[in-house]
């Protein structure tokens, strides 16, 4: 870890919408921290993860932001629009991450277009794109997604070598066995 300072901190959160959802959760991201978050379906995961973007409400506890922390989301379901014809180079560099290399699974793919790349081939565009935007945190949304075990191989290497690329990572997935190879640390949500 590069600072003693958090990134983000959950203190007894309690998050929903209309109602509550979740909680009470505790955890923090530190920089240079890889965390996952896990629980079964409907437990409230994505709802945290909203919570940080303000798209959801905390009823309870707090939630804390490094000043002028940044964040970039990678969506469980990312918008893939056939009607523009974006290739994946023109996607990394609309994200900002074209200031990095690219690792050597995405190359194959990144001058075609990304409504003709597979599901597995666009997300992990999306999740390269998402990691190397210049953001303080990152939240990867079930980023196995659309996977075949090679995609998902190739996933596990850009997250270990993403600790270069952004300050902290919070990933949400129900894969224990991609959390175990690519987390700090996990924690887990239960209804």
């Amino acid at each position: 870890m590069t600072s003693t300072l958090p990134l983000l901190v959950f203190d007894g959160v309690v998050a929903g919408y209309g109602k509550e959802v979740v909680g009470p959760v505790s955890f923090s991201v530190f920089p240079g921290e890889t965390v996952g978050l896990t629980g079964p379906n409907g437990s409230g995961k994505t709802t945290l993860a909203n919570t940080v973007l303000g798209t959801a409400r905390v009823f309870k506890g707090e939630m804390r932001r490094a000043e002028g922390l940044t964040v970039a989301v990678q969506r469980q379901h990312p918008v893939r629009l056939s009607e523009i014809p974006l290739t994946g180079r023109e996607l990394v560099r609309l994200a900002g991450a074209d200031q990095q290399p690219l690792p050597a699974s995405i190359r194959p793919f990144v001058d075609r277009r990304v409504d003709r790349l597979s599901g597995g081939q666009f997300q992990l565009l999306q999740v390269w794109a998402t990691l190397g935007a210049p953001v303080g945190l990152v939240i990867l949304d079930e980023p196995t997604s659309n996977m075949d075990p090679h995609s998902k191989e190739s996933l596990e290497e850009i997250l270990r070598a993403s600790h270069e690329l952004v300050g902290g990572v919070l990933v949400i997935s129900h894969d224990h066995e991609f959390l175990d190879h690519v987390t700090s640390r996990t924690v887990r949500i239960d209804q």
